[in-house]
C-alpha cells in the first residue's frame, strides 16, 4: 500500500467519507484504484471470534474454532503483564493464520457493581492493575503486526440500558478511576484503535464526545490512532466526525457516508476534519496491510499447554485448611455439573469457539484420583424440579468418601453481554447443596466458577475454596493441576468479594435510572470504598492463599523527603520462607496521611510478581512518580499533589500490609478543592445515600433528568422500553417480552435504539422504515406506510445480511 498522504491527496470527497464507513459487518472498505485493501476486524479478547463463512448462521453460533483462553476477570487475577503479554502474542499469531487485522479487545472499564453482567471481560475495580495488564496484552498482539481496540471508552460499568443511559459522573471519578486504565494503556502500548462506548458520558454519546475523544484522548494523552464506534454507537454520524469518531461500525450502507459528505457541501463540517479522520484510516488500513503474512502457519494446538499455564497462574486459593494439595490416596466425590460441563467463558459477543474443551471430572481422574460423580443440579432453572433428587444422590456419594470436592458457579443464565445480575448470590441449588454436602461430609473443597463475586453463605463451614473464575479451554487441567500440587496456586483477586450486595458502594445506584445512572460514590468504588466506610468484606481486593509462605522484609526510600516532579525509588526484600516454590505479588499502596481534599485511605501504585524457591530471597524495586501522590484537582483541570507526609505501603493485599515507610512531598500551592462543608459523606466514605445537594457539589452543576417525559416527540434515538407508555409502544413491548427469551436475547430487543435497526441490520431497515416505526408508536398516521413501502428492499437485503454477520 503507499503512502497514505499520498492516497489521500487523490481521494474525492465521496471518498474520503466512504473510508470512515465500515464494508459490512467485519470489514473496512477497500478501494482497488488506491491499492487499499479490505481489513477484516473481529471480536476477543480472549480468542478469536471470527466468522466461518463455511456455515450458515452468524458469528456467535458458527464461528472458526480457536482456543479460547481465560477471560480478563481470569487473567486480571494473575498480576503478571507479562503473561498477558504472552497471551497476546499467541492470539496475534492466530489472527494472522485467519488474516484478521484487528481483534477488538481489550475491554478495560471498571467494575463499578459486581452485578454488572460483563464483569466476566473486564479485569478489575482498579484502574492500574487493570491498566497494566491491557497494556502487556496489547503490546503483546501488536508485535505480531496485528492490531487491537481498546474498549469501551468510557464509563461503561453497565449492561442495563447500556445504549441509551447517560453516565453521569464527577470529573474527577471520571479521571482517576474511570479513564486512567485507558491513560495507562494508551501512553505504553498505543493500541492501534479505541473503541468508543454505547452509552452517554455526562450528557454526550461516547461516539461524539469532544471532552473524551478529542480533549483528553487526543490532546492530553496524544493518540493519534482510530477511534471506532461500538457496533451501532453511532448517533449523529457527522457530529460523531467532528468529535474525534474516525471509523461507524458496522457499515451504515451509505448512509453515514451520504450524510458527511452533504455536511461537508453545506459547510457544517470542515473538510480538513474529514482529511484527518480519513488519514488515521489509511495509516490503519496500511500498518495493518503491512503487517499481514501470506499463508501464516499457526497450529491452535501448539497453545493448549500455554492456556492450561495461563489459567493455572490465574486461579485464587480462597480458603484452605491443610486440604490442598489433596492426597491421591483419598477417595474423592466429584459433585455438580460444572465439573463435566464446566463454564469456561461468558456469553455474548465475545463467545470463543473452542478447539477442544477440557472438563475436571476427567482432569482430575487424569492426575491420579480415585473419583466418582454426582451431578448435584441441572445448570438450568428451567429443569430445577429435579434439583432435590440430585442434591440427595449427591449427599449419598459424600457419606461414602474421604473428601467431596463441589463444582458450583454462575451459568450464562444468571450472568452475560446484554444484561446485569439483579443480585449476588449463586443459583439456590449451588447453596442448598453444599449446606447438604457439609452435613455429612466436612472434607469439602470448592472449585467456583464465574466472572464476578458472589455471596458464600457456606464459606465458614468448607475446608477449601479455589476460585477458578472463567478457565477457558484448558481451565480445568488447570484446576487438577492446582488441586494435586502439581501448581502451587498464585493468583490475587483483582476485586474484593463483599459479605453481601447491600455492603456495595452503589447499591443505591445500579443500575440506575431509565435515563441517566449517577456515580454518587465518585471515587470509593472496590476497596477504595470498603476500607474508607470501614465496611467489613469477605475476601480483599490483592488476596490470595499459596502452598508455601513468604517474608517481606527492608523496606528502603531512596530519600526521605522530595518535591512533586522527583521521582522515588523504593525497595524491599521478599522471601520464600516455606518448602515449595510459587510465585508472590508483591502489591504496592500509597497513602495520604493527611489532605484538603478526601481520598481513598490508600490506593494501588505499583506491582510485582516473582518467582522464589523455598530459602530463596529477591530485591523489589518499584519507582514511583508524581502521578503516584496526586488527585485530579477540577480546580485547575489538572493532575495536583497537596504537600505532606505521605505512607509507602507494601503488602500481600490490600488489607495484609507487611512494610511501611514515609516520605515528605513538596508541591507547589494550587488551590485545593474543600468540600468538608457542603459534601462531608465523601470525607468518611458513607456514600451508599449520598444525597443530592452533596452529590451535586461534587459533580459541579446541576443533576440531569433521571426520567423520560412521557409528552416528549419519540425518535430513532428511543427503544422499545423507553416507549413503553404508549398504546402502541406497550403492545409491542409485551409482545416482545412474551415472545423474545428473558437474558441477552431480550435486553436487546427491549433496549437498542432503532437507530440500531438501521446499522445494525446492514440496511435491511432503512431511515424511513425506523422513522415509520416512531411515527406508528406514537400513533402518527402514515407509519405503518413507511414501513411497508421499505419491506420490499428489506427482503431482498436480509440474504446479504444474514453471509455478513
Amino acid at each position: 500500500m503507499k503512502d497514505p498522504k499520498a492516497i489521500l491527496a487523490q481521494m474525492t470527497l465521496e471518498e474520503k467519507a466512504a473510508i470512515c464507513d465500515g464494508a459490512d459487518f467485519w470489514h473496512l472498505k477497500a478501494m482497488e484504484k488506491y491499492g487499499i485493501p479490505s481489513i477484516m476486524v473481529c471480536d476477543g479478547p480472549h480468542g478469536l471470534r471470527k466468522k466461518d463463512y463455511s456455515k450458515k448462521g452468524d458469528s456467535l453460533s458458527n464461528s472458526v474454532p480457536a482456543i479460547s483462553f481465560p477471560t480478563a476477570a481470569t487473567t486480571a487475577a494473575s498480576w503478571d503483564s507479562e503473561l498477558l503479554y504472552e497471551m497476546g502474542v499467541a492470539l496475534g499469531k492466530k489472527c494472522l493464520k485467519e488474516e484478521v487485522g484487528v481483534l477488538l479487545g481489550p475491554g478495560i472499564n471498571m467494575k463499578r457493581s459486581p452485578l454488572c453482567g460483563r464483569n466476566f471481560e473486564y479485569f478489575s475495580e482498579d484502574p492500574v492493575l487493570a491498566g497494566e495488564l491491557a497494556a502487556g496484552f496489547i503490546n503483546g498482539v501488536q508485535s505480531m503486526g496485528v492490531g487491537t481496540s481498546l474498549k469501551h471508552f468510557c464509563a461503561n460499568s453497565q449492561e442495563t440500558r447500556r445504549m441509551t443511559c447517560d453516565s453521569v459522573v464527577d470529573e474527577r471519578a471520571l479521571r482517576e478511576i474511570y479513564l486512567t486504565a485507558f491513560e495507562i494503556a494508551v501512553k505504553k502500548a498505543s493500541p492501534w484503535t479505541v473503541m468508543n462506548s454505547y452509552n452517554k458520558i455526562n450528557g454526550a454519546h461516547g461516539s461524539e464526545n469532544k471532552h473524551t475523544q478529542v480533549e483528553i484522548l487526543r490532546d492530553e494523552w496524544g493518540y493519534d490512532g482510530v477511534v471506532v464506534s461500538d457496533w451501532g454507537a453511532v448517533n449523529d454520524r457527522v457530529l460523531g466526525l467532528k468529535n474525534g469518531n474516525d471509523l461507524e461500525m458496522p457499515s451504515s450502507s451509505g448512509s453515514g457516508t451520504k450524510k458527511i459528505v452533504e455536511a461537508v457541501k453545506n459547510g457544517t463540517l470542515d473538510e480538513a476534519v474529514l482529511n484527518e479522520r480519513a488519514l488515521n484510516m489509511l495509516n490503519l488500513i496500511k500498518k495493518a496491510a503491512d503487517g499481514a503474512k501470506a499463508n501464516y502457519q499457526y497450529n491452535d494446538a501448539d497453545d493448549q499447554p500455554f492456556a492450561r499455564k495461563v489459567a493455572a497462574n490465574s486461579m485464587v486459593l480462597l480458603k484452605n485448611n491443610g486440604i490442598l494439595p489433596l492426597k491421591k490416596s483419598s477417595k474423592v466425590a466429584v459433585i455438580g455439573e460444572l465439573a463435566r460441563k464446566p463454564r469456561y467463558q461468558g456469553a455474548g459477543s465475545s463467545h470463543i469457539n473452542p478447539t477442544q474443551l477440557d472438563n475436571a471430572l476427567d482432569e482430575l481422574k487424569k492426575v491420579g484420583y480415585d473419583v466418582e460423580f454426582a451431578q448435584g443440579y441441572e445448570l438450568s432453572n428451567k429443569k430445577a424440579k429435579k434439583n432435590d433428587t440430585l442434591i440427595a444422590q449427591a449427599a449419598e456419594l459424600a457419606k461414602k468418601c474421604e473428601t467431596a470436592i463441589i463444582f458450583i458457579g454462575l451459568t450464562d443464565e444468571y450472568e452475560a453481554e446484554g444484561f446485569d445480575r439483579s443480585h449476588m448470590n449463586l443459583p439456590a441449588a449451588h447453596d442448598k447443596l453444599v449446606a447438604e454436602i457439609l452435613k455429612v461430609n466436612k472434607n469439602v473443597i470448592i472449585v467456583l466458577a464465574g466472572g464476578s463475586p458472589v455471596e458464600m453463605p457456606w464459606n465458614d463451614g468448607v475446608a477449601a475454596i479455589l476460585n477458578s473464575y472463567l478457565g477457558g479451554q484448558a481451565g480445568a487441567g488447570a484446576v487438577a493441576d492446582i488441586i494435586s500440587g502439581a501448581v502451587n496456586p498464585s493468583g490475587k483477586l483483582p476485586e474484593t468479594y463483599p459479605m453481601a450486595y447491600t455492603d456495595t458502594p452503589a447499591v443505591n445506584n445500579f443500575p440506575g435510572n431509565p435515563a441517566s445512572v449517577e456515580y454518587r460514590e465518585s471515587i470509593y468504588i472496590g476497596y477504595r470504598y470498603y476500607e474508607k466506610a470501614d465496611k467489613a468484606v469477605r475476601y480483599p481486593f490483592g488476596y490470595g492463599l499459596s502452598y508455601t509462605t513468604f517474608e517481606y522484609s527492608d523496606i528502603k526510600l531512596d530519600k526521605s523527603a522530595m518535591s512533586e516532579n522527583d521521582t522515588l525509588t523504593v525497595t524491599c526484600k521478599i522471601k520464600n520462607t516455606g518448602s515449595v516454590s510459587g510465585y508472590e505479588i508483591a502489591q504496592l499502596y500509597v497513602s495520604d496521611k493527611e489532605s484538603t481534599i478526601y481520598r481513598p485511605v490508600k490506593e494501588l501504585k505499583g506491582f510485582k510478581k516473582i518467582w522464589l524457591n523455598p530459602d530463596e530471597e529477591k530485591e523489589v524495586t518499584f519507582e514511583l512518580s508524581k502521578r503516584a501522590f496526586a488527585f485530579y484537582n477540577v480546580n485547575i483541570n489538572d493532575w495536583c499533589v497537596e504537600s505532606g507526609e505521605f505512607d509507602i505501603l507494601i503488602g500481600a493485599s490490600s488489607a495484609d500490609i507487611r512494610l511501611s515507610a514515609t516520605v515528605n512531598v513538596t508541591a507547589a500551592a494550587a488551590d485545593i478543592p474543600d468540600y468538608s462543608k457542603v459534601a462531608p459523606l465523601y470525607y468518611s466514605g458513607n456514600v451508599q445515600n449520598v444525597p443530592d445537594e452533596q452529590f451535586i457539589a461534587v459533580l459541579g452543576r446541576e443533576l440531569p433528568p433521571s426520567t423520560y417525559d412521557p409528552n416528549r416527540a419519540l425518535s430513532i434515538q428511543d427503544t422499545f422500553e423507553s416507549c413503553a407508555h404508549t398504546k402502541n409502544g406497550a403492545r409491542f413491548y409485551k409482545l416482545l417480552c412474551t415472545v423474545v427469551p428473558a437474558g441477552f436475547a431480550q435486553a436487546i430487543a427491549l433496549q437498542t435504539p432503532f437507530r440500531d435497526f438501521i446499522s445494525m441490520s446492514g440496511g435491511v431497515m432503512s431511515e424511513d422504515m425506523a422513522n415509520g416505526l416512531v411515527m406508528w408508536i406514537s400513533g402518527e398516521k402514515g407509519g405503518i406506510r413507511k414501513i411497508l413501502k421499505g419491506i420490499p428492499k428489506a427482503i431482498a437485503g436480509i440474504g446479504p445480511l444474514l453471509k455478513n454477520i
